[in-house]
């Protein structure tokens, strides 16, 4: 296998950049350019030196074999974070033989590829990389720890213990098997599928964490949206006027609301209008509202048409500096206990998040669990349906094995790898 290198912290002036290397020929590439190695895990200070011209000082680091983020021999060479400096210690490692840049999410792959890391841990290294807030890094943080792996290989285990039962009387069928393992199978697949049912119930929470709520502000015309979008986002995002129909297209907003990552949205007010862009601007409110996790609707004098609030939505008066209780974006007026009414709602719904966060992983779920309710017919049926049985539960079996990425992803290795940077 290649040896790999490249900057795995930010480009740009920094006060330290980090270049890693991974692969056979790791230490003896620091060596060359840096002199003797300090022991595996130890820092020390070398000059690092080409062709008689010394490069930079930096901190090396080495890894042996097998106890290193890739698994392979690796290196990391702690530079002063010039730019320059950077590249002139790039440019000589392109020079030697054996060497060469990394990929994109190369050196995760190659842990994954070497067994340090599950996928699952994977796409959570990946979400730790992007966590905006802190539900997010601590959502990101418990997958990176193989929480999913753990969960997997416990429900994998007990689905092997019914599968094996089951072949065991395929084996003897021909003999008087002294113990009906039936009820053992059955209880089996039932503690499964209820954790796998708890979980997939969970999924949609975790994905919100993962990817953000989105909250969009519905009004009449002139009910003061755009101006509380702007007091909540702490600039001018949207223009405000007291013409009816400004805000034509929908508008969006990233905040961190009680530690979750949120999407406001400012919506075109709703009437009834004949102004065609207008109406096409409310028409696309209406869809953005539909699909929203929340809604908080600003009342005024004039109502609201074409939506009525749902389940926990917030229903609040807009405009409240001309007077009366409510929020106002132009004083200040209820935004805070608008924004812990928001943070509130949000959290109750991810109470009950799961620890699987994407669609792939919720999907498997669904196929383990889709598989044991076959089986679980297919062991009631009698000893004559065992085979099928056994089949269905080695379908319930391979599912979970894709969850963390045993079988049947390749598929999905670059496109999760593309969104790494270089270094990582």
């Amino acid at each position: 296998m290649d040896t790999i290198y490249a900057l795995a912290s930010a480009r740009g002036k920094a006060g330290v950049a980090v270049l890693r290397l991974s692969g056979p020929l790791a230490h003896a590439t620091v060596a060359r350019i840096a002199g003797p190695l300090p022991e595996p895990r130890r820092a020390a200070l070398r000059r690092v030196v080409w062709d008689g011209e010394e490069l930079d000082q930096a901190l090396v680091l080495t890894f042996a074999e097998g106890a290193s983020f890739t698994g392979e021999q690796s290196a990391e060479l702690h530079l002063h974070g010039s730019m320059a400096v950077v590249q002139a210690v790039l440019r000589v490692l392109g020079r030697i033989e054996g060497l060469r840049l990394a990929e994109p999410g190369e050196f995760t792959r190659r842990a994954l590829e070497n067994g340090c890391l599950d996928l699952a841990q994977v796409e959570g290294l990946a979400d730790l990389i992007d966590a905006e807030t802190e539900a997010q890094r601590r959502q990101a943080l418990r997958v990176l720890s193989g929480a999913i792996g753990q969960r997997a290989e416990g429900w994998r285990a007990r689905l092997v213990r019914a599968a094996a039962l089951i072949e065991a009387t395929i084996d003897f069928a021909d003999e008087d098997v002294p113990v009906d393992v039936t009820p053992e199978v059955l209880e089996l697949i039932d503690s499964v599928a209820a954790d796998l049912r708890r979980e997939a119930a969970g999924a949609h929470a975790a994905e919100r964490i993962r990817e953000g709520f989105e909250v969009a502000i519905l009004g009449a015309p002139n009910a003061g949206k755009s101006t509380l979008l702007n007091a909540l986002a702490g600039r001018e995002a949207a223009i405000t006027s007291e013409i009816a129909g400004t805000t034509r297209d929908v508008i969006e907003v990233r905040m961190d609301i009680g530690g979750l990552a949120v999407t406001l949205l400012d919506t075109a007010g709703l009437r009834d209008t004949d102004d065609r862009l207008e109406r096409i601007g409310i028409e696309r409110a209406m869809q953005r509202a539909d699909a929203a996790d929340l809604r908080v609707f600003l009342t005024s004098d004039a109502p609201i048409q074409g939506i009525a609030p749902r389940g926990d939505d917030i229903v609040v008066r807009g405009k409240a500096d001309l007077g009366g209780e409510g929020v106002s974006g132009l004083t200040g007026q209820g935004i805070e206990a608008l924004v812990t009414a928001i943070g509130d709602r949000l959290q109750t719904r991810v109470a009950g998040a799961a620890t699987v966060t994407r669609e792939r992983h919720r999907l498997a779920l669904e196929r383990s669990i889709g598989a044991m309710e076959s089986a679980r017919v297919e062991v009631e049926r009698g000893a004559d349906r065992a085979e099928l049985a056994a089949a269905e539960l080695r379908v319930a079996i391979r599912a979970l094995e894709s969850l963390v990425g045993r079988i049947d992803v390749e598929n999905l290795l670059d496109e999760i790898f593309a969104s790494f940077c270089i270094g990582k």
